[in-house]
């Protein structure tokens, strides 16, 4: 197993990079929604002779980490300098979360970092999914986010029927190509919708006028533990190289005090959330925790420290198929919402 950091990356298709862990801000919500109360509070900093490689090769600047403070009110923007360890690069966001224009604030508050530092994602919600209303929401993420780009631009879930579906996908391919999109994918398909989306980038090769005139897949995300494992599907993401996304990696905390993980968290001196999080990035998952409590934003990252056996990665694993969200890959190819 390759030696994992938290700036450890994984190539995407798309020929950027992401990095293999992430933030994710689900209900956490804008300072100008009133409930609930929660806002985001990002402090970007330089951590000097770190370095990634980006699509062109070319030399980068230090690597700047993000790291992030959540709580009931805006926080000045040093107020976590004092916590350089807490190196967060990735955000997930969304449309749905309504909290991208948190998001794009906080990247954007010292304009000494440069955007290509930042990893940050969001998501056509189901209703905009069709050519017009993908379209539409590319620019109104943009613009919300105050961003010229966004880095990862997902398709939430596989509603709206297959016509819809593959104007969407269409909307998306074109915004990478205007540049205001670097890489696109799905969520919460199941294999069936992968299927039918492979056929649908053939279609638009033959319609827009050739290879790659379709668009390629870059990443896909789903709820996946220990308890939903959804070997299928990363099987079907593996074989074409598509990096796979893990949200509701902690499942929520429903599972806390389950045997094995209590057992290797007592094992490791960590907690079970931190045993979640290296399980899923030893098995080749971006995994994308979330919480609102300052310590538990550093914990999730302190998983460096340690690593769990092959053993116990297959230990970990369950055969329940048990999601603690929603679940939109049992959906039909024609159910609309």
């Amino acid at each position: 197993m390759a030696l994992l950091t938290i700036d450890t990356t994984v190539k995407l298709p798309s020929g950027y990079e992401i990095p293999q862990l992430g933030f994710g801000v689900y209900q956490t919500y804008d300072a100008s929604l009133t409930t609930p109360c929660q806002t985001i509070q990002l402090t970007i900093m330089y951590h000097p002779g770190r370095q990634r490689t980006r699509r062109d090769a070319s030399p980068r600047p230090s690597k700047p980490a993000i790291a992030m403070h959540v709580g009931p009110s805006i926080l000045t923007t040093d107020c976590l300098a004092q916590e350089p360890s807490t190196d967060w690069t990735q955000i997930d966001s969304a449309a749905f979360y309504k909290n991208e224009a948190a998001c794009g604030e906080a990247i954007r508050a010292q304009s000494s970092v440069p955007r290509e530092q930042i990893f940050i994602t969001s998501k056509i919600p189901p209703p905009a999914v069709s050519y017009q209303g993908t379209a539409a929401q590319v620019e109104s993420s943009l613009a919300e986010s105050g961003l010229e780009y966004l880095d990862l631009v997902l398709i939430h879930a596989p509603y709206g029927g297959s016509a819809n579906r593959k104007g969407a996908w269409k909307a998306l391919v074109e915004a990478v190509e205007a540049g205001k999109v670097r890489s696109i994918g799905v969520s919460n398909y199941g294999v069936h919708h992968l299927d039918e989306l492979e056929q649908h980038i053939a279609e638009l090769e033959a319609e827009r006028g050739g290879t790659g005139k379709g668009g390629v897949v870059s990443v896909g995300q789903w709820e996946i533990h220990p308890w939903c494992p959804r070997n299928d599907i990363v099987q079907w993401c593996a074989a074409r190289g598509i990096a796979v996304e893990a949200y509701s990696p902690l499942v929520q905390g429903t599972r806390w005090g389950s045997p094995v993980t209590q057992r290797l968290a007592e094992k490791y001196g960590k907690s079970e959330a931190q045993v979640l999080v290296r399980w899923s990035l030893q098995r080749g998952l971006i995994p994308l925790p979330k919480t609102v409590t300052p310590e538990r934003i550093k914990s999730n990252a302190d998983v460096y420290g340690f690593a769990l056996t092959p053993e116990e990665v297959a230990e970990v694993e369950t055969s329940e198929y048990a999601p603690v969200c929603w679940d939109p890959t049992t959906s039909t190819l024609d159910e609309c919402i």
